[in-house]
């Protein structure tokens, strides 16, 4: 399927790796042009090259990236001094940490909100106005599969990205709908990235289990009996940003192998 985005712009954030990359790779794949962000540059580096390689002789899409931290306003300031208007914005932080809600104290709780809440609102508020003037946007915020089935030890995320999620749940409904701009939330379950191993390794050291029986038997907890591949994730986000997903809107999208044993 002609996704009909080839030739537009995004801007995909948490990029270098995990499904942030996934996201960027399959946009390049559809022959959209990305910019991707990330702090680490030698991973962001890489990744770059990577989506350069996956893009040349087929899409001929352009690849660029920058070093910088998008929660904060310098990091902002560098992504939009390359470029100003977007297409397409990925938005997407790494989690704050687990633990007991008893050890957050404020600034926990105000870098939680910070960098899932605020920094997407600051990213579609600098880009939405510019697509409604086109004609065509999109809007995907990662979330999280703890927004629709809080965990316990996730409770700085799913304080923080539930507020986003809210927040989405009006903008989404505005005059922007009726000027080709969808927002859309992506909530992912458990797949195979760096974060879900190092949590999982976490959970290992604590029950004195190994890895493998600890990833195991979180394995078996998912109807599909297997975690999800960045690949999968790449592309679900692909598609809510075609031309064909114009008429989904204000939607969270739960991609978790069947995990949530629930209707609605």
């Amino acid at each position: 399927m002609d996704l009909g985005i080839a030739g537009k712009w995004a801007l995909v954030c948490g990029a270098s790796k995990g499904l942030g990359f996934g996201c960027a790779q399959a946009l390049v794949r559809e022959g959209v042009n990305v910019l991707i962000v990330a702090r680490g540059a030698e991973v962001l580096e890489a990744a770059a090259a990577q989506l350069i390689a996956s893009g040349e002789g087929t899409t001929g899409a352009s690849v660029q990236f920058v070093v910088a931290d998008i929660t904060t306003v310098e990091g902002r300031a560098a992504v939009f001094a390359i470029r100003r208007e977007f297409d397409i914005v990925v938005t997407n932080a790494g989690g704050p940490p687990t633990g007991d809600f008893r050890d957050w104290d404020r600034e926990a709780w105000i870098k939680a909100v910070d960098a899932n809440m605020l920094t997407p609102i600051e990213l579609i508020k600098a880009t939405v106005d510019g697509m409604a003037e086109r004609g065509f946007g999109r809007i995907i915020n990662i979330t999280s599969s703890a927004v629709k089935a809080p965990i316990d030890i996730l409770g700085l995320s799913n304080g923080a990205r539930s507020g986003l999620t809210g927040f989405v749940a009006g903008v989404a409904r505005s005059p922007l709908a009726a000027k080709g701009v969808t927002m859309n939330n992506l909530l992912p379950g458990a797949f195979d990235t760096d974060r879900l191993k190092g949590t999982l390794q976490g959970a290992a050291q604590k029950t004195g289990k190994s890895l493998d029986a600890v990833m195991d038997a979180r394995r078996q907890t998912i109807p599909a009996r297997r975690f999800g591949t960045v690949e999968e994730f790449g592309a679900i986000c692909a598609f809510l940003c075609s031309q064909q997903a114009a008429y989904i809107n204000g939607q969270n999208v739960l991609a978790d192998g069947g995990a949530f044993a629930g209707t609605f």
